[in-house]
Formats: structure tokens, C-alpha cells, sequence
């Protein structure tokens, strides 16, 4: 019997908000997830909540345990298991969640230098633009 896709509670359907965190599904599908214990899964997902786009977080450990309940022990296990997994760096007192391993690595891009020489804008003028480049997303 074939499962019919249907959304259960139309009145909670999730929106993406104007500040987002992802998970990548190659977490699950390339099976990382499978060699995570449950504490060391709760730290990674913490930090993919948190982290800037770059995958920067800087949450002490004293914040991070208390929010995870766990000891200090159990923190450091949690962060040497996604260490060794290749999930995250960390250097005290930041944390980068990583792309996942064997993602083939982002080239970063520079910014198109703007001719500027047609006249300076106000900054509403620039809001404005920037609310019409917001509504066609």
C-alpha cells in the first residue's frame, strides 16, 4: 500500500523565516547521522542551529552544556566524535560546522564591482530597492 503525501496540519505549515539554518539531507543519506550517538547529534544540531552562514558559532561550554544537559565530559566527547567525523572545527572559542565531507568545496566568489559614477542614492532609495529584490524571492 502506497503511503499518499498529504500535509497534516495546514495551519502549522512551516515558512522559511527571514533568518534560516539548514541541515544538508546528505547527513542522513550518506548515513553520518548513523555513526553519531544521541549527544554528539544534539551538539551538531545546536550548532546548525546557530551558526552564521559561514557555520560560525562561538557558544562557551558552560552555555552549551546547560543547554544540552550535559556535563563537561560529555560535551567534549559529543564535539571529538563530530571532530573526528569531519562535521565541524572547532578552536575555543569558535565553532564551524563544516560541509559535510566529500562535498565538493564552494569557490568563493567575489561581489560584481558597481559602477557607482550615476550619482550617489539615499538610504531609502537603497531600502526600497532592497524590499522590491526581497518580494521577487
Amino acid at each position: 500500500m502506497k503511503t499518499v503525501k498529504r500535509v497534516l496540519r495546514p495551519q502549522r505549515l512551516r515558512q522559511v523565516p527571514a533568518q534560516f539554518s539548514w541541515v544538508d539531507q546528505g547527513l542522513v543519506q550518506r548515513h553520518f547521522i548513523d555513526r553519531c550517538e544521541a549527544r554528539a547529534a544534539a551538539l551538531y544540531l545546536f550548532l546548525v542551529t546557530v551558526a552564521d552562514a559561514q557555520g560560525l558559532s562561538y557558544y562557551g561550554e558552560g552555555a552549551l552544556g546547560a543547554r544540552l544537559h550535559l556535563s563537561r565530559e560529555e560535551l567534549g566527547a559529543a564535539r571529538a566524535q563530530l571532530i573526528d567525523l569531519e562535521l565541524i572545527a572547532y578552536q575555543p572559542p569558535l565553532y564551524q560546522v563544516l560541509a559535510l565531507p566529500g562535498t565538493p568545496p564552494r569557490v568563493p566568489t567575489q561581489a560584481p564591482v558597481r559602477d557607482c559614477s550615476d550619482g550617489a542614492r539615499s538610504v531609502a532609495e537603497l531600502l526600497d530597492q532592497m524590499g522590491r529584490r526581497r518580494a521577487q524571492l
